[in-house]
């Protein structure tokens, strides 16, 4: 309670539209957590609650106390997806389905790496993301993911598009992706991650896509 006190306060606002569970808390029942939200929301201070990283196990528990119990359910998740991650297609996407959730997917571009400014067997750019996490970068520049990322450029680049133009445009296209978290560090990033998701794929581009990043 203290801590959505203290963002209203920093927001300078006397509501929060979608107040999200960063992570599952495995110290606390989910009946709590939700009994507690869902005071927020009668109080007004909180509009809709979502979670994140959340296992399918945990998500379908979660929604089904809220209806058992009566309580404000969640409306969205917040996951890493991306052409290069795909792993909550799994078991994740049909619980969300379910429950009609929206996802907000978090790191689109796989941390840069489906912008095109990464090359394989290049150095890494000075000051990027990669760079300044060895341990990250590791476990992303893969043969695997360089492979995919190849093949992607190539598909994009053959249709007059960028790699950039493919990733947002093709979560874009996906139904239950209701908006994309993309970071940026400068104003122009901003209007290319704007712009990128204006490319709108036909079903025949999609299975080729499909084919390509998995």
């Amino acid at each position: 309670m203290q801590a959505v006190d203290a963002s209203l306060r920093r927001l300078k606002t006397d509501w929060i539209d979608v107040y999200q569970m960063h992570y599952p808390d495995p110290a606390t029942p989910i009946e709590e957590t939700l009994h507690a939200l869902d005071e927020l929301k009668q109080t007004g201070k909180i509009r809709f609650i979502g979670c994140s990283n959340f296992s399918a196990a945990q998500l379908e528990a979660a929604q089904s106390v809220a209806a058992r119990q009566h309580l404000v359910s969640f409306v969205c998740c917040q996951d890493e997806y991306s052409l290069l991650e795909r792993e909550l297609e799994k078991d994740r996407l049909s619980v969300m389905q379910k429950h009609g959730l929206g996802l907000l997917p978090y790191f689109p571009l796989a941390s840069g790496l489906l912008t095109g400014k990464y090359r394989k067997d290049a150095p890494l750019p000075p000051g990027s993301r990669l760079a300044k996490s060895a341990h990250h970068a590791d476990g992303l520049l893969t043969a695997r993911n360089w492979r995919k990322v190849e093949a992607l450029s190539a598909f994009a680049t053959a249709r007059g598009h960028t790699l950039l133009e493919l990733a947002m445009s093709w979560l874009a296209s996906r139904p239950y992706v209701s908006s994309i978290i993309a970071g940026a560090t400068r104003p122009e990033q901003v209007e290319q991650n704007v712009a990128a998701a204006g490319w709108t794929p036909t079903p025949a581009d999609l299975a080729e896509i499909d084919r390509a990043s998995r």
